[in-house]
């Protein structure tokens, strides 16, 4: 009976909150604004400090959720309520918009004058901008219908980054938290050095498991079934048709905030599983994936914004779910403060492996062997015997 009456009066308390999240792009052009009301171009920083600075910091002070989950068997309810998709589907126009405004204004619109410094400060914004967007192109790319696929690859496009459809789904969620995956960030590793290897290795894996589908089907990995070559040529387009429309002034501003836009993505896949290892069965076989094998943080604010991202476990567990019905993982590994925050606490190696690395060890009974070790890291302990 008890069970009964949970499910009949569940509602979800973040039900309107969704609705903020395609407004998050909205920050470019606040900076804008406060800019050109105020004449102060330190305004042009404005989305670094509400993203990166305030946001986490807010959120951080609300703290953790305290509602129950939603009951197991109103989760297809859930699932099938059309009201959250708005949240993620009307992201992509904010999205583009907010790309479109930017470029205006380094194109020498908006009736301001920008120095070297304030390129660079509204390069920030649309970066950050994309690199959210790329966090509602995760969830798209996780959907069956085609139409929200292609969603995901347009929000992708900003950051030039559409190989990640491809890896993330069909590689990471298959290798998670072993030495094959790219996008498990290892023991001690900083995140600078993590960026860049999951960049490369992701991109090489994407292009195998490309190649190796279309092979199966008996196309080319060259024709424009490659899902690969037609994200990238979806980046392409964009950033052509930005440059003939504002002129090629902006181009050197469209890659910068597409790198910024990539940094953002790696490194929520940094904290995601740092340090963290499937072991090895005798049968040569990694061990079932588990709660233990992800970070998560279940803090109210950024659960909105990242679309509870932070709830990683309960998505590795089933990476069908939307958004809405990814629920807290009890005996997951919890961070000490939300993604957002811990991401910029990646920032500074010497904090991360402070704040993290007991963490770490503590789940694995202080035997640094069974973290998530290089290959290299690995040999040179069972060479010394350690």
């Amino acid at each position: 009976m008890d069970s009964e009456v949970a499910e009949s009066t569940w509602r979800d308390p973040k039900r309107y909150l969704w609705l903020l999240v395609p407004a998050a792009p909205g920050a470019v052009t606040l900076s804008w604004l406060l800019v050109w009301s105020t004449g102060l171009h330190i305004f042009w920083w404005t989305a670094l400090v509400l993203i990166l600075v305030a946001g986490p910091t807010a959120d951080h002070l609300v703290g953790r959720e305290t509602h129950d989950r939603a009951p197991d068997r109103i989760l297809a309810q859930l699932q099938q309520d059309k009201f959250y998709r708005f949240a993620t589907h009307m992201f992509l126009p904010t999205q583009y918009l907010a790309l479109a405004f930017g470029c205006w204004v380094w194109a020498g619109g908006g009736w301001v004058t920008l120095t070297f410094a304030d390129k660079v400060g509204l390069m920030v914004a649309v970066g950050l901008s994309g690199g959210i967007a790329n966090n509602a192109a995760h969830e798209l790319g996780h959907r069956r219908e085609r139409a929200e696929r292609w969603l995901s690859k347009l929000a992708l496009a900003q950051s030039w980054y559409g190989q990640f459809y491809v890896e993330h789904n069909r590689g990471h969620h298959v290798r998670v938290a072993t030495p094959e995956d790219p996008a498990s960030a290892r023991f001690g590793e900083s995140v600078y050095f993590f960026v860049v290897r999951s960049v490369v290795g992701s991109t090489r894996s994407a292009w195998r498991l490309e190649t190796k589908r279309l092979r199966r089907q008996g196309h080319s990995r060259w024709s424009l079934r490659n899902d690969v070559l037609n994200a990238w040529l979806l980046s392409a387009i964009l950033f052509a048709g930005l440059a003939l429309w504002f002129r090629p002034v902006v181009v050197p501003w469209l890659f910068g905030q597409a790198l910024i836009g990539i940094f953002l993505l790696e490194g929520m896949n940094y904290l995601s599983h740092y340090g963290l290892r499937r072991q090895k069965l005798p049968s040569g076989r990694y061990e079932r994936l588990r709660a233990a094998h992800s970070w998560n943080s279940n803090t109210v604010i950024m659960n909105v914004f990242l679309l509870h991202l932070q709830r990683h476990s309960d998505h590795h567990t089933d990476p069908s779910h939307r958004y809405q019905g990814i629920r807290h993982a009890e005996d997951a590994p919890q961070l000490p403060s939300n993604y957002t925050a811990m991401l910029v606490l990646s920032l500074v190696p010497t904090l991360w492996r402070r704040v993290m690395d007991p963490r770490v060890l503590a789940i694995y009974g202080g035997d640094v062997r069974l973290t998530a070790l290089s290959p290299r890291q690995l040999k040179r302990m069972q060479l010394d015997g350690s």
